[in-house]
């Protein structure tokens, strides 16, 4: 039996940070995806603190499962306290190094321990969230064992019959004293998940926000199954060849090539039941269409909204937009484009395609350049800084193989030429504002250039807005006349205290927001009408 206990407490503080506590025993691959998804697809801040690495530290050498028998006094002293200092430093991480989630990864198979922990908890006011996974099938554990366990640092120097025989007898002394979280009567006020036989069922306890049903939700999507995932972007576009952001434009004679090459390799994989999933956009449609298979189309995957900057050449943006551009060397992954999407905006859209991923086995992406730097950021543990940045070539199948410790990458050139669409990170660039300012990626001022375009709404120095004939369906607002006399005083004056009402309203709120102007122009962009009202406000 395998146990995790995690702890996810969204409590806010200054600066909306969510601070956290996880506190788990698993396997360690479990802890980094959980970690890739919180940093990647929440973005939080998560670290893990393996409680067996502070045993490492404090034993050097390991010798055997002796040390871990319930009655070994010693080592129970020495486990506790390492226990103790990784807590220690989860408190010093949430709380004065601006972290938001911990994740505490540790053997906590004991009332006791989950005891001390959730006391932890409450001292430091942290929510505490457990996991507890299960497994009662023997080739299960065995494969867990020779795939994760094996490579571990206690086995460092011992072959894999040896390491395997010794963990199972680790497992035998778990069993002596581990005590299951119980929803029924000790730990019905917990919150907490089960999951039994690596996702075969699921028993969910007391979820009580949203961090922890993000948890739950990604839990239950994940598998152990071996999978390759492939990725790879659309045949060369004509967009492509001029240097365009963006853009709708089918594929060049190169592309159309790629996408032959790519049917000859994905039949050369011999994979059973790979499914291909693409964007919406023409280019990546065309390069699907020459493999002969069904595929399944995602908005979701379209490539970044490069707003009023698509279908520019970057020669064009720093020309036209120079302030817009220079904006987004400082902060790629946070910079919003005037009316389009940044980095940030484009994970969350593609959040449901990692998770689905994570559900299905051989799965073919053909997608787009920042689109593919998210999926590559979340299999390979990258940063949010990294990201952007991410090379991802045309022409190119990237295999992903889901490992325990991670996921191997290969790069997989189709020798057929394309242009280079990669721009390195610009060197001596002021760096913008920092991750807990910006997050919630708040679109910056743009260059008041006459041409870009502009809001529906119009601004409070140009002409006033034309007012429409009434419809029928307004006319009981606008209009008493065709009511009853005995109702239409009353309407009249309902509707002039509603638009008196929602007017003072308004105009509290853009007393709040003045100093916030429009992406688009230099104005405020707020009006305040009321055209229902035949007396004037």
């Amino acid at each position: 039996a395998t146990l995790t206990g995690l702890a996810c407490p969204p409590k806010v503080h200054t600066q909306t940070c969510w601070h956290s506590l996880v506190s788990i025993l698993s396997t360690l691959s479990l802890c980094f995806y959980f970690q890739d998804m919180m940093c990647i697809l929440v973005s939080l801040c998560v670290v893990v603190f393996n409680v067996g690495e502070y045993r490492r530290e404090a034993v050097k050498n390991y010798s055997s499962y002796d040390f871990f028998k319930p009655d070994n006094e010693c080592a129970l002293k020495i486990r506790q306290q390492c226990a103790l200092a990784a807590l220690r430093d989860v408190k010093s991480y949430l709380k004065d190094e601006g972290g938001q989630v911990a994740v505490f990864d540790a053997t906590n198979t004991t009332r006791e321990r989950r005891e001390m922990i959730l006391k932890f908890g409450k001292e430091n006011d942290f929510k505490i969230f457990f996991i507890e996974s299960v497994c009662d099938d023997p080739s299960v554990i065995a494969s867990n064992i020779m795939e994760v366990k094996v490579s571990c640092p206690d086995y460092k120097d011992c072959n894999k019959t040896d390491a395997m025989l010794d963990f199972q007898k680790r497992i035998e002394c778990y069993k002596t004293s581990y005590q299951p979280l119980d929803p029924d009567q000790h730990d019905r006020d917990l919150s907490f998940i089960k999951v039994i036989d690596v996702g075969r069922r699921f028993l969910v306890n007391r979820i009580q926000d949203h961090i922890q049903s993000k948890i739950v939700y990604y839990l239950m999507n994940i598998h152990v199954q071996p999978r390759t995932i492939y990725l790879c972007r659309h045949g060369e576009s004509n967009d492509n060849l001029e240097g365009r952001l963006g853009g709708d434009s089918g594929l060049s004679v190169r592309g159309r090539q790629f996408s032959t090459a790519l049917a000859r390799f994905v039949e050369e994989q011999q994979l059973k039941d790979l499914k291909i999933w693409t964007s919406q956009l023409c280019r990546s449609i065309q390069t699907a269409e020459h493999l002969g298979v069904p595929y399944e189309q995602w908005k979701a995957l379209n490539e970044i909204d490069a707003g009023v900057c698509e279908e520019m050449t970057y020669d064009e943006v720093k020309e036209k937009f120079p302030e817009e551009f220079a904006l987004r060397d400082e902060d790629k992954y946070y910079y919003r484009y005037p009316a389009g999407e940044s980095y940030q905006d484009l994970v969350q859209r593609v959040e449901p395609v990692i998770m689905e991923l994570e559900r299905q086995e051989n799965v073919l992406v053909i997608c787009h350049q920042a689109v593919m730097r998210c999926l590559l950021a979340y299999f390979l543990d990258k940063s949010a800084d990294e990201m952007p940045y991410l090379k991802c070539p045309l022409h190119t199948v990237l295999k992903l193989t889901p490992v325990a410790y991670g996921c191997k990458v290969e790069s997989i050139s189709l020798n057929v030429e394309a242009v280079n669409t990669h721009r390195d990170r610009p060197e001596e660039v002021k760096r913008g504002p920092g991750t807990l300012i910006r997050r919630n990626s708040v679109t910056p001022l743009t260059s008041p250039e006459s041409n870009i375009k502009k809001p529906r709404i119009n601004d409070l120095n140009e002409a006033p807005i034309h007012e429409l004939q009434p419809s029928v369906a307004s006319l009981p607002i606008c209009s008493s006349s065709h009511l009853p006399l005995s109702l239409a005083g009353q309407v009249r004056l309902s509707t002039h205290f509603i638009c008196r009402s929602l007017a003072k309203e308004l105009t509290t709120f853009i007393k709040l927001i003045t100093k916030h102007q429009s992406p688009f122009t230099n104005k405020q962009i707020l009006t305040v009408r009321c055209v229902s009202s035949e007396t004037p406000l």
